[in-house]
């Protein structure tokens, strides 16, 4: 990928930094030089840089998505799926999902990817846990490198088939010996530790009902061998709880902590059936949550007690998941969502729009492990969103700020690295329609 340019942010209407202060300033400027935000400040003058004028945007981070399954774009709506709970979805999804190859994991990524970007995403998990027909994590690997996004793909696995008890079809899972092999190798190939890092690998095990209690135990030493971070499915709905029961004897929580899966380096996606045990667990070893407040709705699982983890001081963040149970992709609904439903569980004054928004900016990037993203500040990546505040969504609002409240669901402006992958609303880095035509095609391939 090219050079990051030199830009000059001027005269934003608002910034909503998400630093260690929470400052929010008016008529500013931001200086972004070589990746990283270089200066900040009122009447900046800066020679050499092009300048984006931005009196009618609320500048704030690059929102971040801590879980997704980025191949589910090209299975939305799939009839036969849209009303049932989530063990009836997986097995209405998982025949179609078998008949993936390598062009539908990566044409399904783009797509996916650039939903996110147009809503304001800069950075974003994945979680691929089944790989047919020569199908690899690369594939998406290489979406994210052309649509220019930061990535944090994990290496997803499923072990245990129908044969074994399992809830997959056989034909999905893979040796636990070849789940490791490739982990080891997408790590050694891929993962950046680096700051400013734009592809880090995890490791992921799919879910406790997929997965043998052995590989999650390797698959926590591997990861921890390697420095790298561990992910699964965690306590997402009732029937959830009651395989961890009657298969584990435990609840997930204590089959989480029993096999090493708790921790800084360690976070679980959904969660809405977290006892105050398990929060209290989660908060004390910093293990990460990944709060999917639409998916959750879709398939009824229920709300996450999100105002309980965040009191509690669990890390919190954001995820849209997959396209299949949500069915959309797009950060700020995601983030508006959250704060409607932690508002219908404890009250209006439950989570108000800035603490959602930080949640979905800051929040996310602590769950990743990123502390050189998700604010703005001197010295931080240049990971930014600009939202235009000047059209119909935000007329009459008092607050431009609130823009869960009040504003755009699109952005204007996004940069990654200091890169400008959206600009005027539409994405620079790839043919977005010709990707589209293309995910149709193989859509309308799959229903033959």
């Amino acid at each position: 990928m090219q050079k990051p340019n030199s830009y000059l942010i001027k005269s934003a209407q608002s910034v909503l930094t998400m630093d260690d202060d929470r400052n929010e300033h008016t008529a500013y400027d931001i200086y972004i030089r070589d990746g990283v935000i270089a200066d900040m400040g009122p009447d900046l003058e800066v020679s050499g840089a092009e300048v984006v004028h931005a009196e009618t945007c609320v500048v704030t981070p690059g929102l971040v998505n801590t879980h997704h399954h980025l191949y589910q774009t090209l299975t939305r709506a799939v009839p036969g799926g849209q009303d049932a709970l989530l063990f009836g979805w997986l097995k209405t999804l998982y025949p179609i999902w078998a008949r993936f190859g390598p062009e539908e994991m990566h044409i399904s990524a783009q797509v996916g990817l650039a939903e996110l970007a147009l809503s304001g995403c800069t950075l974003t998990s994945d979680h691929l846990y089944l790989y047919p027909n020569g199908a690899r994590l690369d594939d998406t690997i290489s979406a994210a490198q052309t649509v220019g996004m930061r990535f944090h793909p994990t290496r997803g696995a499923m072990s245990i088939g129908e044969s074994d008890g399992g809830l997959p079809p056989d034909s999905l899972v893979e040796t636990e010996a070849h789940i490791l092999e490739d982990a080891l190798r997408l790590i050694d190939t891929h993962h950046d530790p680096k700051v400013g890092s734009m592809v880090r690998v995890g490791v992921a095990p799919c879910s406790p009902f997929s997965v043998s209690r052995d590989l999650m135990r390797e698959a926590a030493l591997l990861a921890r061998d390697k420095s790298v971070m561990l992910h699964t499915h965690l306590a997402e709905n009732e029937e959830d709880i009651a395989y961890s029961l009657a298969t584990f004897g435990c609840r997930p929580g204590q089959y989480a902590e029993d096999l090493g899966w708790v921790g800084e380096d360690v976070w679980h996606a959904h969660c809405v059936k977290l006892d105050a045990s398990e929060i209290e667990l989660f908060a004390r070893t910093k293990t990460g949550v990944a709060h999917c407040p639409c998916s959750n709705c879709r398939l009824g699982s229920g709300i996450a007690p999100i105002r309980a983890m965040r009191d509690a001081g669990v890390p919190v963040g954001l995820g849209v998941d997959g396209s299949a149970s949500n069915d959309a992709g797009n950060m700020v609904l995601e983030a508006r969502q959250a704060m409607l439903l932690q508002r219908v569980a404890n009250g209006a004054d439950a989570m108000s729009a800035r603490e959602a928004l930080e949640t979905a900016t800051r929040g996310g990037a602590q769950v990743l492990g990123r502390d050189d993203c998700g604010q703005i500040a001197v010295g931080m990546r240049a990971d930014l969103a600009l939202w235009d505040v000047s059209g119909i969504e935000s007329a009459g609002s008092w607050d431009p700020a609130a823009l869960l409240l009040a504003g755009p669901t699109s952005v204007r402006d996004l940069f990654v690295e200091g890169r400008q992958i959206v600009r005027d609303g539409h994405m620079t880095t790839i043919d977005l329609q010709g990707v589209i035509n293309r995910q149709n095609q193989l859509a309308r391939g799959l229903t033959q």
